[in-house]
């Protein structure tokens, strides 16, 4: 009789054990990638910390200055309704920013400036389930990367731009891998400059649970079982797994001190990266995603310098 109390008390103590760590890893999923209300649709700051309002305040600057130029575009891909907003200087070159998770285009203004200043035209997008656009989830790349190559295309074919840079920041980084190394990524997409590019979404879900003392075995294999099931992706795959596909120029930037998106898994994937036209730049100092706020000047002249060094390798092509 003990034996089969003892028995009921261990099942019970493991099967809430489990139940605990499940439902830990469910609350951490949604929190993570499920827009907060489904009827919200608003274009606002993410963030009130000093170099957040910083950026912010930058970006209205440039936007407000070039208002005069904005065309609100949409397109449909998937049942999905997607928003954005072209800035149209007459070139027949055009940069796409894809920002970051919970940022809508408004925190692709701070981007556009090196881009606007070496006249390309520029192209700013709410992501699906950011913004004004639709979707309930983030799919950590995968479904935004499809996005990118439905607005691509949007532009080439409305607008006849035949030269697209992608501009990625963290999961827009990733889509922007995932993007422009797809079969179906159109020729006009010539290169592609990534900010906090994570290896694959694990790999920054680890190290976030880690910086907060959270347990991180199971409770992460659950999240990604949670992910699968609500978005028909996992975070283990990424970036890293479609990085020796990329044969067009990158500019890969980085910080060294970056917790979530760490230097060594980015030199990493710029080692396995086959193409030629590659740079890596690495920060000694700046936050996730917060480098050109860090070194304003460094970032811009880097950007300037990949262009032409692109602009050169597109005129090589076609000579």
């Amino acid at each position: 009789m003990v034996i089969w109390i003892v028995m009921g008390v261990i099942f019970l103590s493991v099967g809430f054990y489990l139940y605990s760590i499940a439902y830990a890893a469910h609350c951490i999923c949604v929190a993570t990638l499920k827009r907060k209300d489904p009827e919200r649709r608003e274009r606002t700051r993410s963030a009130d910390d000093e170099l957040s309002v910083r950026m912010d305040e930058e970006g209205q600057h440039w936007q407000k200055k070039h208002d005069a130029y904005k065309h609100d575009v949409h397109i449909v891909r998937d049942g999905w309704n997607l928003y954005g907003e072209y800035y149209d200087f007459g070139s027949s070159k055009a940069v796409m920013v894809l920002s970051g998770r919970t940022e809508s285009l408004r925190y692709g203004y701070y981007f556009a400036k090196p881009y606007s200043d070496a006249g390309y035209n520029v192209l700013l997008v709410d992501s699906r389930a950011h913004g004004l656009s639709d979707g309930e989830y983030i799919t950590v790349g995968f479904e935004e990367s499809k996005d990118a190559v439905a607005w691509t295309k949007f532009l080439n074919e409305t607008y006849g731009v035949d030269t697209i840079v992608l501009h990625g920041i963290c999961i827009g980084a990733a889509g922007g891998l995932l993007a422009i190394t797809s079969p179906d990524c159109p020729d006009c997409v010539k290169g592609l400059v990534t900010e906090g590019m994570f290896a694959n979404f694990a790999e920054s879900m680890k190290n976030h649970l880690i910086e907060r003392k959270r347990l991180w075995f199971p409770v992460m294999q659950c999240i990604d079982l949670w992910l699968k099931r609500h978005t028909g992706h996992s975070m283990k795959k990424g970036p890293i797994d479609v990085i020796g596909k990329m044969d067009k120029p990158i500019l890969m930037i980085q910080s060294k001190m970056d917790k979530y998106s760490t230097a060594e898994n980015a030199q990493k994937m710029f080692a396995m990266c086959p193409g030629k036209e590659k740079k890596l730049v690495l920060y000694e100092k700046g936050d996730h995603s917060m480098l050109r706020i860090t070194d304003t000047e460094t970032y811009d002249t880097e950007i300037t310098a990949f262009l032409t060094r692109l602009h050169s390798t597109c005129t090589q092509t076609v000579g």
